[in-house]
């Protein structure tokens, strides 16, 4: 009976392997994922969004 897992600690080692999961490389690259797919999929929003950051960073950070 004392080598059985209690409710407590099974808690805290699926809380550890959810935190694992949630890496921030990992995020990084689900992130970049959903983006290059969301662009292929929705070629013309992709292109306007980009137009549109490229052209408020332009604007913004202008050399002169």
């Amino acid at each position: 009976m004392a080598n059985t897992p209690t409710a407590s600690t099974m808690a805290n080692s699926r809380r550890e392997s959810s935190l694992r999961e949630n890496e921030p490389a990992e995020l990084g690259r689900d992130f970049v994922h959903y983006l290059r797919e969301y662009a292929r999929e929705n070629p013309e929003t992709a292109a306007l969004w980009c137009f549109g950051i490229g052209f408020v960073l332009g604007w913004k950070l202008k050399l002169w």
